[in-house]
């Protein structure tokens, strides 16, 4: 194994993206925007893909126009890719169909997001996806910063062989903005991937009047619906391919993955069937609770959407199963997971491929980023030992007009003692989320630890709360989920004590570190009543330091973050701190060298 590296969720894929392709078609919209943000930046520097070439980066107007760009860049043969989540994927459809009637290989990268309905929110979940699945493209999900980075390579190496386009989508934010330790694919392993031949024959089929095609007709009843059923040997083709192509990345990076893979109980009874970060949340539970007899089939290839691999991967023991669909449906049966794992049963059994058909039961979770905890997951397996366990419910939010929602224990929690976990409050733009950042890579640049970082921003973004949670340990950290019990809470604005309960995660004997402006001995009368006791009664250890007086004498203005940063270095020991300080200022350069060495 190579040297691992620490980069969120969006970079890790579009590292991939950027260095495959030859057009990226970009508009920006959050949370995909930083892809095409480093594919702007990177062609900017000059850094070459894995041919040697600068690939063009295009940004356009809307979404629309950057669909429209990779439709027309695909019809010249180019590999071609773009970025985008919600709003913008339903933007992208008519060209997406096209594109997929056209079978033109292509991969899209979907930081997946809530749509707007009563509401717009730009937190993730699995709506536009879903809203995009009958587009012809074939949907592949990740579940984490490895899985996004490695399923992206496999997704652009699929589709050349496939001739069908794949959406590769992540959760928005939870994925995408999460900084985590991953071992890194090589140019030669990416180059490795890619069969020159299948590049040469995507090369033939472009536009070209030196090789004249008609592509992109109209079509009278006379022959449409026949040309619409040519395709089905392609997409009947493409489970295999996929697995093949995962199988072929195994033999090159050792990482195997297959289209609906199985974790837990070799006999379980009571299954789990889901897509996404909630997946790592779901192998955490069962691991923690060995001997329950539960296991989980996490869906990579959601389109095309094989039985036979189903089925081959949940145990002939299973009785009872819950699909979870992170999106809803209105009006529906069911969602869409939910209706493709029944209608995968009810026609195995019709045509008696098997012999009984276990209870199903769906629901529905995380709309919008909400919290998907191990404790949630604990209650959808006891709900399937009732003898009649409520199906379409809900997880994660109290339904009390339509009585949909599952009871759940809050105070369950299995992070391992051997995990720090570490809360920042700060202020959006104040650097605290930048700072933590370093930290995490700085953390997980030592080989004796695996690092995490997740970022709450408000909607707002900048000048708004920002909390940090960052997480770091002996073994890879697999917790898609807010900190629930904090050994070490900082709070980078004084004026928080007094408007936000900053300690409710704090675990008894945590360290408290406050920024403020109080001298020592006088602090403790500054704060709330209810803060003091909450120091009390857990037996909190409290510090505190004047962060900006700090960094005003070290001519930094306003930016407590670097201060801040030191202080978490000296007071948790995870670093030596002459080791801790030296790796903040070489960070520091890394992050803003390129503003000159005034501000470095």
């Amino acid at each position: 194994m190579g040297k691992q590296v620490t980069v969120d969720g969006n970079e890790a894929v579009a590292h991939v993206a950027y260095m495959v392709s030859e057009v990226c078609s970009i508009y920006p919209i959050t949370p995909s925007s930083t892809m095409a943000e480093l594919a702007d930046l990177w062609a900017a520097e000059g850094k070459p893909n894995i041919w040697g070439q600068v690939p063009d980066i295009i940004e356009m107007q809307s979404e629309g126009g950057a669909a429209g760009t990779a439709h027309g860049a695909l019809q010249t043969g180019a590999l071609t890719t773009t970025f985008t989540a919600s709003q913008g994927l339903m933007l992208m459809l008519p060209n997406m169909y096209k594109i997929a009637g056209e079978l033109t290989p292509a991969v899209f990268h979907v930081a997946s997001r809530a749509l707007a309905a009563q509401a717009l929110s730009i937190f993730g979940d699995h709506q536009d996806v879903m809203a995009a699945r009958t587009t012809g493209f074939g949907i592949i999900g990740s579940s984490s910063v490895q899985q996004a980075q490695d399923l992206a390579l496999i997704a652009h190496a699929a589709t050349l062989e496939a001739r069908v386009p794949f959406m590769h989508f992540f959760d928005g934010f939870r994925t995408s903005h999460e900084v985590s330790k991953i071992d890194p694919l090589s140019d030669e392993q990416i180059r490795g991937m890619l069969k020159s031949k299948l590049i040469y024959e995507h090369r033939k089929r472009a536009l070209n009047p030196d090789n004249p095609f008609i592509r992109g007709t109209a079509q009278n009843p006379d022959v449409y619906f026949q040309a619409r059923e040519t395709v089905n040997t392609f997409y009947q083709a493409m489970p295999e391919i996929v697995q093949q192509t995962m199988d072929r990345f195994a033999g090159i990076t050792g990482r195997q993955y297959r289209l609906f893979d199985y974790h837990g109980d070799a006999e379980a009874e009571k299954v789990i069937v889901m897509m996404g970060s909630g997946a790592e949340t779901v192998e955490q539970t069962i691991d923690a609770l060995p001997g329950k007899g539960w296991g989980l089939v996490n869906v990579h290839l959601y389109r095309p959407f094989s039985t036979k691999h189903l089925l081959a991967a949940i145990p002939a023991t299973t009785r009872a199963i819950a699909v979870l669909d992170r999106t809803k449906e209105i009006g529906a049966n069911g969602e869409p997971l939910y209706q493709d794992v029944v209608t995968a049963f009810a026609e195995s059994l019709s045509a008696e491929d098997i012999d009984r058909m276990p209870r199903i039961i769906g629901g529905r979770y995380g709309l919008s980023s909400k919290e998907f905890t191990p404790a949630m997951v604990k209650a959808i397996y006891e709900e399937l030992d009732k003898d009649k366990p409520k199906n379409h419910f809900t997880i994660g939010i109290n339904d009390d007009v339509t009585h949909t929602s599952l009871d759940y224990d809050a105070a369950f929690n299995i992070e391992g003692e051997d995990v720090t976990r570490a809360l920042f409050f700060g202020l959006g733009a104040d650097g605290t989320v930048g700072a933590n950042k370093n930290s995490i890579k700085i953390i997980g640049a030592d080989p004796a630890f695996h690092a995490q970082g997740y970022f709450v921003y408000d909607s707002k973004k900048s000048g708004s709360r920002t909390v940090s949670h960052l997480r770091f340990g002996p073994e890879p950290i697999r917790s898609t989920y807010l900190i629930q019990a904090a050994n070490f809470v900082a709070c980078h604005q004084p004026g928080f004590v007094g408007e936000i309960d900053v300690l409710a995660q704090a675990a008894p004997g945590a360290t408290f570190l406050l920024n403020t402006p109080h001298p020592p001995e006088a602090v403790w009368d500054t704060l709330p009543r209810p803060v003091q006791e909450q120091i009390r009664d857990k037996g909190l250890a409290l510090h505190v330091i004047d962060a900006y007086a700090a960094a005003r004498e070290a001519g930094m203005g306003t930016q407590i973050n670097t201060v801040m940063q030191t202080c978490f270095f000296a007071l948790s020991g995870v670093l030596p701190a002459d080791a801790a300080v030296a790796a903040i200022k070489d960070a520091i350069r890394k992050t803003y060298g390129r503003k000159g060495e005034r501000v470095v």
